[in-house]
């Protein structure tokens, strides 16, 4: 069965804006890594048009540093799955996933392959409550924002979590690998 890993970014503080996380080269490298233990991407409707509109490839020459490159090809190219029931299409190397979401993403992790990188806010906390997440990477950066949104608001029983990794970046930032136990 394949695995589905969460990963996101958050400042200090919870906050998981992504207009306020600080992004540099090793956190993008970083990301890249976790992309390439995905088979596919799992994407709630917001995360999934904020990620196109930003990696959808080709952008202007000169637009992003050289060094996020790596990472534009990789998200651009990887298959992705959009859990919306507003949408009427997309694209993008994208399928809509309809109906029940505990059976169709328990449908995709019983498909052959290496994993499922699940990110974003809303539709996390629903896999959450399905306790169908296999692993939580938490990026702790060392900012305060101040202000949300913030994660796993309104979660309605705790998730008990195994540190499994940690690895620190020269920015500061800590990301933490979490299996579901304690």
């Amino acid at each position: 069965m394949r695995p589905l890993r969460y990963s996101i970014n958050v400042t200090l503080d919870g906050c998981c804006d992504h207009r306020a996380i600080i992004a540099d080269e090793d956190l993008h490298r970083h990301a890249i890594e976790n992309l390439e233990r995905a088979d596919a991407l799992l994407f709630g409707r917001v995360t999934y048009e904020m990620m196109e509109a930003g990696w959808r490839r080709p952008t202007p020459t000169g637009a992003t540093p050289e060094w996020m490159e790596p990472f534009a090809r990789t998200i651009d190219a990887a298959k992705k799955y959009v859990v919306s029931s507003t949408l009427d299409q997309v694209d993008w190397n994208a399928e809509l996933l309809r109906g029940d979401l505990g059976e169709a993403v328990q449908q995709l992790k019983r498909a052959p392959g290496k994993g499922l990188l699940v990110g974003g806010v809303t539709l996390p906390l629903a896999l959450a409550e399905l306790g169908l997440i296999d692993e939580y990477e938490i990026v702790v950066h060392p900012r305060l924002a101040g202000h949300g949104p913030t994660l796993f608001a309104g979660l309605s029983k705790w998730v008990d979590l195994k540190l499994e990794s940690r690895l620190e970046f020269a920015s500061g930032a800590v990301a933490m690998r979490y299996s579901p136990g304690s």
